[in-house]
């Protein structure tokens, strides 16, 4: 059979609804069904979050990155709040967003693809569906879309109503970023001197100021021929798109579309949506629903995924070999990726299947110190180090980096600059799940990866010129 027949057979055999006929990971247990049910009814007629040309303009630019020509920066909140929804906290994180996007895109000399973990990011997988504490035993917190995190009895109960209110966040915050993003904000004069900031203020200064004064000479540069953001948009604007785990399916097909223009099926709730580690078997739900929509997708890869059964998924999820469609999200842990990723690797390559390589640096490398879930940033950075010198060795595109964090100046993760201790955890411990690198640590790790990327080109130069 061709592979054009083969996706023409999967399409017909899919619908928004079909993953219901399919066992499902890390549902929630609703109490009313009804309720449950009208809930999904009403979400079904309420306007789009995002729209199918934006997702087909993402799906192009991550075509560039599956090809070698662009970097992606993804990152954002472990769990998005209905506590924290507040315009400064979108703010701050937008900002350090953009900032990291700079040093990146100097780093890379490659256009940064922009993706937050942000607008939609409100349902958590869990490794148990109990959580006991002093003798008491309630369901686990699911994030704010499914129960509350207070731990009392009538919070844990999943509620329908909360997918109605995560909606509405999610449209307030679309609101905002776009405002951002289009508006004058992303200035990149504005960017630039809010990098050069943190530059001055770090305790790492003199490792960062040389990358940070080549960027400053370039816009100097740039300004003395007259390339402004007055007379050249993309330098006032930018292109930025949302994600999130698509882990509560019925509210994912309560958003899925019919784009009117091409005729397939979008999920509008986000531009990318991605599937766990937890909730990828080839036989369930989730990769059945999103086999079917058109939107980009991401899968995450752990140390339990095996080559052939990535083979199988990749097949499933882009049967036409699209370029830019799927990207593999890596979370191995730093002392695991060496073992896992270049087997993965290879059976890609071998079968000339196009995809972006992405390195979750977080997720593989939690602990718990002084009683608090942590995660140490030698791990991250190494986790990165480690995932950069193994797609050089296989001669294969690093393309990006998905990360957990925040604009603010939170304590959750130990080590950076700072040099954050077990012992300063508890000062401002804030996230809801896991945690986040704050905002010094993750404009730090971009610049650490931006000299990694200068030092990969360097190497290409030196094997280029012999």
């Amino acid at each position: 059979m061709s592979p054009v027949n083969t996706v023409n057979d999967m399409a017909q055999n899919w619908t928004p609804s079909s993953w219901r006929n399919k066992p499902i990971q890390q549902v929630p247990d609703y109490p009313d069904a009804d309720a449950l049910k009208a809930t999904e009814a009403r979400l079904a007629k309420f306007p789009p979050l995002v729209f199918a040309g934006e997702a087909r303009r993402l799906t192009a630019s991550l075509a560039e990155v599956a090809e070698g020509r662009g970097f992606l920066l993804q990152g954002g909140d472990c769990a998005e709040s209905f506590a924290e929804h507040e315009a400064d906290n979108i703010r701050d994180f937008f900002r350090v967003f953009l900032q990291m996007a700079v040093v990146l895109t100097f780093g890379a000399q490659q256009p940064v693809v922009k993706i937050g973990r942000i607008a939609g990011q409100f349902a958590k997988p869990r490794s148990s569906n109990v959580e006991k504490k002093d003798g008491t035993e309630l369901p686990s917190y699911r994030g704010d879309i499914i129960n509350g995190i207070e731990f009392n009895e009538k919070s844990r109960v999943p509620d329908p109503e909360r997918q109605i209110m995560a909606y509405r966040q999610s449209a307030a915050t679309l609101n905002l970023l776009r405002a951002f993003a289009q508006g004058g904000y992303a200035n990149l004069d504005n960017v630039h001197k809010w990098m050069l900031g943190f530059v001055k203020d770090s305790p790492q200064a003199e490792r960062y100021r040389a990358l940070a004064d080549r960027i400053s000479e370039t816009m100097d540069f740039m300004k003395a021929i007259g390339i402004n953001a007055d007379n050249h948009a993309n330098l006032r604007e930018t292109d930025f798109f949302t994600s999130h785990e698509a882990l509560l399916l019925g509210y994912e097909e309560a958003m899925t579309r019919t784009d009117s223009t091409s005729g397939d099926y979008y999920a509008t709730s986000g531009h990318m949506i991605w599937i766990g580690d937890r909730t990828r078997q080839t036989d369930h739900a989730h990769i059945e629903y999103a086999r079917g929509i058109k939107n980009p997708i991401g899968l995450k890869c752990g140390p339990s995924l095996d080559p052939d059964e990535l083979l199988t998924l990749i097949d499933m999820l882009n049967p036409a070999n699209e370029a830019g469609r799927l990207t593999l999200i890596a979370r191995f842990g730093h002392d695991k990726v060496a073992d896992h990723l270049p087997k993965l690797i290879r059976a890609v390559e071998r079968e000339g299947r196009k995809v972006v390589w992405s390195c979750d640096p977080m997720h593989g490398n939690t602990i718990t110190l002084n009683n608090y879930k942590t995660r140490p940033f030698e791990r991250i950075l190494s986790e990165v180090d480690s995932f950069f010198q193994i797609h050089r060795a296989e001669g294969t595109h690093p393309g990006g980096i998905h990360i957990e964090m925040t604009g603010k100046n939170v304590t959750e993760c130990t080590g950076g600059a700072r040099a954050l201790s077990g012992e300063d955890l508890q000062d401002r411990y804030h996230t809801h799940c896991d945690p986040r690198l704050n905002a010094d640590q993750a404009l730090e790790l971009a610049f650490l990866v931006a000299e990694r990327m200068k030092g990969g080109r360097d190497e290409e130069k030196q094997v280029v010129n012999g």
